[in-house]
């Protein structure tokens, strides 16, 4: 159906409407059909093409979402739009029984307001030549028809297929108008003419709601609604349905009357009070109970609205109450913010309502809470309550909030009362907190910093020294090589007395900010925790891994801590992981988190950052993924904002791109190389994807994930080299792969000009291979892996930096992150990872502070593969990196066949 939608659309009615037809103009359609065209000079003429036939009611959804496709026939677009205004008027309930001219009974779509009409008319006007290409008439002869009557003869088919149902049948007494199958129902002309008399006039139904004050009591209030009719071709004409019924209302039409009962009856389902009205033998008006009138004002008015009968309301009851969440409003402001905003102390908070918008006294609010029916004496005004308002007056005593629920409140101004988002007011002491969060503190570099901080490293330090200061955590999410470690150096130095520092990082890391401490900050203690015969020391920085973190995360508990660090956050963004429940377990004074990716597969990593920087600022995770996650993956750009509102101050997010931050790096270029696979590698491929492909055909569940993961990753080896892929022990590597043959281009280049080169691959079968084959063509290159021990990885980045070998490959996970490697000006991505955020910290291991010469990035694709498709694909995202990122292999387990075989085909 998506692809018909493609060929252009015509439309031939039919009687009934219902038997109407849609015919796409298919060049591979299975019939052929002579149809009327118009042609440049007004007439028409004949052609026959192949053609396909939908009834209407088949073809109408495929029409209507063919409206915003951009690669639908303009044609077929112009019948989607039609479709959409049909449909709208369904829902509306703007049908209407009819009798063909051939007898049958069928429905017809009104009745039309004005509104409407001139909708018809715009889209007449708006027809497309091809939309009103016509099958010929019986006579062969090439007519085309108006192009408002047929726009309607659309309309009355959607509307005659469309609403069949039993109800139709006590309606008419009979199974017309319920029924698939045309019913010759001539007798039923005469009826039908007359429910349809004023077709396009046609009545709209209001209610008045009247209610008499005799005196300031309220039992005195009586309330009544009274049934009032609308023209709909002319407004002005209003009538009550009491002297339309009794012939006192002019410019009404005989018919008036029918649609006005089918009108109380559409309402009536709306609102089943309305019944009673249908039961009266004229449904002039209703007397209404105090529940009536509350379900009026608790939504039934509202449901009534939407279906087009507006309540109108006395102008001598006034409806001006709101009710606003106000948080702090009774609490002196904290002396001690770090215990206050630790959970030490609860906010109150509590509903706050005002008439007209002034707030109501405290004897006000005790009278709405007492008041028994749905009208109070305020003020010397009588008021309508909401009954939700009123519970709010009774129970205006609400949880109380922890200072972290209670500023993040203020942040965002929302909050959650009763189970929904309400707006809040902070008080004026919790207002003024949130505005010192967003001012800068004048903060100078510490004296014992052995550096001169750049102006964007010292605006991360006034951050960090206000955050912490204030017992809030904070997580500085720079891009990789902007120095957040001399930044955190500095906070360090900073705080002064305020304990000791524990910095826990992988292990790759220790020695990098074992020399960037003795560098920057000299004559401040540096311990190692890790190893045999570690110890604690109670001042300085204690330097440990994640995996010894965890081992000792009881020890480490007991220690008391001034600062706690985690490099590389990301290492704890599965928050249900042993490591970051470990990291929970250790307090400290002030928790900062340093990640060059707060965000790598979805907004959840967020939370698991934040909610241990800042316990308690975004709720618990299953909250979090319904009030924030869902809606912004689903593009609801308001709630990103208030996200953004609330994460800001706790969030400090810096690029190498953002003007100021660093311009003295050199020039990053990324290049896609795309490669040719060699006959080998073309022959495994397609072979890969057949064998696979049967067996994800006729799986399901979780084996049919794992099939896809195991083609996906198949395929991606088959792309790098076939000894990979075949898991070959002594392979021959040359001439089988175009990238291996690449690289060695592009190598041999990069040495001759004494340059430097880091390779990235996310395999290390892969990495030993081209290891073995670089060191067999006379190439120094070293490996670093996983399995690298710590000192190893520190003498083989020296031995890099140092110049004394040109080629470093790395495992991508276990170097994608932390080293630096300013060495090197060549970057060399083999095989792409799923997610261009990964990828980007890769590369930040060469281009970040200390480069000096431009770097080039090159990522190696192989044509016509997986690759190719996957490249397109990262290539689209890489705008929306700091909102929600691919999962990666794990989003493309739920491609349909289909789906699967277009992205895996080799082309």
């Amino acid at each position: 159906m998506t692809d018909l939608v493609r060929h252009a659309a015509i439309f031939e009615p039919a009687d009934p409407p219902r038997a109407g037809r849609i015919i796409f103009l298919d060049p591979e359609g299975e019939a052929l059909v002579t149809v009327a065209e118009p042609t440049t000079d007004g007439t028409a003429a004949t052609r026959q093409v192949p053609a396909r036939h939908l009834p209407v009611a088949e073809a109408v959804a495929a029409l209507a979402r063919a409206r915003a496709d951009t690669r639908a026939h303009p044609a077929s677009r112009f019948w989607g739009a039609v479709a959409v205004v049909a449909l709208q008027l369904l829902t509306r309930g703007r049908i209407l029984p009819g009798v063909s001219p051939d007898g049958h009974d069928s429905w017809r779509a009104g009745p039309l307001d004005a509104g409407d009409l001139r909708r018809v008319r715009e889209l007449a006007a708006a027809m497309p030549a091809a939309a009103r290409a016509v099958p010929v008439n019986e006579a062969g002869e090439p007519l085309l028809p108006e192009a408002e009557p047929l726009v309607r003869a659309f309309l009355d088919a959607v509307a005659d297929a469309m609403p069949r149902s039993p109800g139709a049948v006590r309606a008419t007494g009979t199974r017309a108008y319920a029924a698939a199958a045309p019913v010759k129902v001539p007798h039923l002309r005469r009826w039908a003419e007359e429910t349809s008399a004023g077709l396009d006039s046609g009545v709209r139904l209001s209610l008045r709601i009247e209610a008499p004050l005799l005196d300031d009591d309220p039992a005195a209030v009586e309330f009544r609604a009274v049934a009032q009719l609308h023209s709909l071709a002319d407004p002005s004409l209003v009538a009550d349905a009491a002297d339309l019924w009794h012939e006192r209302a002019t410019g009404f039409w005989p018919g008036a009357r029918i649609e006005a009962t089918v009108a109380v009856r559409r309402a009536a389902r709306v609102w089943p009070r309305l019944e009673a009205l249908l039961e009266r033998a004229v449904p002039d008006e209703l007397t209404l109970s105090d529940g009536d009138v509350e379900d009026l004002l608790s939504g039934a008015a509202d449901r009534l609205a939407a279906a087009g009968v507006e309540v109108h309301w006395p102008r001598s009851l006034v409806r001006g109450l709101s009710a606003r969440a106000v948080v702090g409003d009774r609490d002196p402001a904290p002396s001690d913010l770090p215990s206050f905003l630790g959970g030490q102390h609860l906010t109150s908070f509590n509903w706050r309502l005002a008439l007209g918008g002034q707030p109501l006294s405290a004897a006000e609010m005790d009278r709405l809470a007492e008041a028994h029916r749905p009208v109070v004496r305020l003020r010397d005004q009588w008021v309508l309550i909401d009954p939700a308002l009123a519970r709010k007056a009774r129970h205006r005593e609400l949880k109380p909030l922890t200072g972290i629920q209670a500023l993040a409140a203020a942040l965002t101004g929302t909050v959650e009362a009763d189970g929904e988002q309400v707006p809040v007011e902070p008080a004026a002491w919790l207002e003024e907190l949130r505005r010192r969060l967003s001012e800068p503190q004048d903060v100078p570099a510490p004296a014992g910093l052995a550096a001169t901080l750049r102006d964007y490293q010292l605006a991360g330090l006034r951050w960090l020294a206000r955050m912490t200061s204030l017992g809030l955590g904070a997580c500085l999410a720079d891009d990789m090589g902007l120095g957040k470690t001399i930044t955190l150096i500095a906070l360090h130095l900073h705080r002064g007395g305020s304990g000791p520092t524990l910095v826990v990082c992988p292990a790759s890391l220790l020695g990098n900010w074992e020399r960037e401490i003795r560098r920057f900050a000299p004559g401040v203690p540096v311990r190692r925790y890790h190893g045999a015969g570690r110890a604690l020391a109670d001042d300085g920085f204690v330097l440990t891994t994640y995996a010894t973190m965890r081992l000792d995360a009881t020890l480490l508990a007991g220690h008391p801590w001034g600062l706690l660090v985690a490099d590389e956050a990301q290492h704890v963004k599965n928050p249900a992981s042993g490591t970051a429940k470990a990291l929970r377990e250790i307090p400290a004074a002030a928790r900062v988190a340093l990640t060059g990716t707060p965000v790598e597969n979805n907004l959840s990593e967020l939370w698991a950052i934040l909610d241990w920087t800042t316990p308690g600022l975004l709720g618990p995770l299953t909250r979090f993924r319904s009030r924030w996650a869902k809606p912004i993956e689903g593009g609801d750009s308001g709630t990103a904002e208030r996200l953004a509102r609330l994460v800001g101050p706790f969030l400090l997010r810096r690029r190498k791109s953002d003007p100021g931050i660093a311009p003295e790096l050199p020039a990053k270029t990324e290049t896609d190389r795309p490669v040719a696979l060699t006959t080998e590698q073309a022959g495994l491929y397609e072979a890969a994807v057949r064998e696979i492909m049967t067996q994800i055909e006729g799986s399901a569940g979780m084996a049919r994930r794992g099939l896809v993961v195991k083609l996906l990753t198949g395929l991606k080896q088959i792309c790098n080299h076939p000894a990979q892929y075949l898991h070959e022990t002594s392979p021959r590597l040359a001439g089988r792969s175009g990238k291996l043959e690449l690289l060695d281009e592009l190598v041999d280049t990069i040495v001759a000009e004494d340059g430097a080169v880091l390779v990235f691959t996310q395999y290390v079968a892969m990495a030993r291979l081209i290891e073995r084959h670089l060191t067999g063509r006379g190439v120094n290159a070293q490996l670093l892996h996983g399995g690298t021990p710590v000192a190893r990885r520190e003498e083989m980045v020296q031995t890099f930096q140092d110049g004394r070998v040109p080629v470093f490959l790395l495992s991508l996970k276990a170097a994608g992150t932390g080293l630096n490697l300013t060495r090197a000006d060549h970057v060399i991505h083999y095989d792409r990872w799923w997610n261009p955020a990964v990828e980007d910290q890769a590369t930040d291991r060469a281009h970040r502070i200390g480069q000096t010469r431009p770097v080039q990035v090159h990522r190696l694709i192989a044509e016509g593969t997986i690759e190719d498709r996957v490249a397109q694909m990262l290539a689209a995202k890489r705008s929306l990196a700091d909102a929600v990122l691919a999962s990666g292999e794990a989003a493309l387990t739920e491609l349909t066949d289909a789906e699967l075989a277009a992205l895996v085909e080799l082309r």
